[in-house]
């Protein structure tokens, strides 16, 4: 296991998470039709060119994806059950093919499950930003977490 028990996630601390992911036009594309979705503003760069973007941008819910992802080896590796919702989903600023994504995360809530004895329930927090430091997305979401003693 690499990611950290409930008892660790105390409020409070923070993750400059190291590994960072360059967005690619094939990240876009590929997830945008894997997903069914034919919105011609990931798809096609000639609407994209006449949008308030200037360019096609990077499908929201890959943008979403990514930054929670790219967290999960410091965090949550084999040690989350499950995602329990989503508070905030903010994308201030449009993710575009060639941006770098980097994340940080803050751990805002921590308690015990009142079902699960085993197992905890923890908000966090993510910001993504690109390689000019601007905040693209910010996503609080809650997950239950495994405790170690039942480990």
């Amino acid at each position: 296991m690499v990611g950290m028990w409930f008892e660790e996630l105390t409020p409070g601390l923070e993750f400059d998470h190291p590994i960072r992911r360059t967005v690619t036009e094939t990240d876009n594309v590929l997830f945008s039709t894997l997903t069914m979705n034919p919105q011609p503003l990931h798809l096609d760069e000639e609407f994209g060119k006449e949008s308030e973007f200037g360019s096609r941008v990077v499908n929201g819910l890959f943008s979403l994806s990514l930054v929670i992802g790219l967290s999960v080896t410091d965090i949550s590796l084999g040690t989350t059950i499950a995602n329990l919702g989503y508070d905030v989903v903010e994308m201030p600023a449009p993710v575009r093919h060639g941006d770098t994504i980097r994340v940080q995360s803050v751990i805002l809530e921590a308690r015990e499950s009142k079902s699960r004895p085993t197992m905890g329930i923890v908000k966090l927090e993510h910001r993504g930003y690109n390689q000019r430091n601007e905040l693209v997305i910010r996503v609080v979401r809650s997950a239950l977490f495994r405790k170690k003693a039942a480990a």
